[in-house]
């Protein structure tokens, strides 16, 4: 889910599945936005900010995370229509999901607008990340979202909780990838 806070103060937040790593150094995430609307708070807030949360849906929350993307009007948070409790930082302005067990704050670092449907293209730079557990990342850096029971989504309403099949070595030509 996507954190913003809009001039007022007032959270919003929405479900988003098109969100991809883009980079590691620096640390970028990238998301796409559908053609604009009227009331598409998300993208109008972190324009104007320039900052935002992503935060992972847990499977206890995962009605209510949906709920998230509907057609509220704008202004109205959907923290509280949802049943979300924000968590700010004094540092940072966007607000996280208090319910989350992985937080990522992210500075707005691009936008793309891709004319050949109409969509924009949000670039971000992890500027902080809450675990409400050290033991979710690896010491090589591997984020084990089984452990932070991350929930997935396929399409526009198909939910899945994830499953390890196993971490495999890196690829190489003429070489069998190994379990790691």
């Amino acid at each position: 889910m996507v954190g913003t806070v809009n001039e007022n103060g007032t959270g919003n937040l929405g479900l988003f599945n098109s969100v991809f790593h883009l980079g590691a150094n620096p640390p970028l995430l990238g998301m796409v936005f559908r053609p604009e609307s009227d009331h598409h708070d998300t993208l109008k807030n972190i324009l104007k900010t320039g900052v935002y949360t992503f935060n992972n849906v847990l499977p206890e929350w995962f009605t209510q995370a949906h709920q998230t993307s509907a057609r509220y009007e704008s202004g109205i948070s959907e923290f509280e229509e949802c049943g979300f409790e924000p968590l700010f930082l004094p540092h940072f302005k966007a607000p996280f999901v208090a319910q989350a067990t992985i937080k990522i704050g992210l500075a707005l670092r691009e936008t793309i607008d891709i004319k050949l449907n109409g969509t924009t293209l949000v670039i971000g730079e992890v500027v902080e990340i809450i675990l409400d557990n050290e033991d979710l990342v690896a010491a090589d850096g591997y984020v084990d979202h089984v452990k932070a029971k991350t929930v997935t989504v396929t399409g526009l309403d198909a939910y899945f909780s994830a499953e390890a099949l196993g971490r495999l070595s890196y690829a190489k030509p003429n070489t069998l990838p190994k379990l790691i």
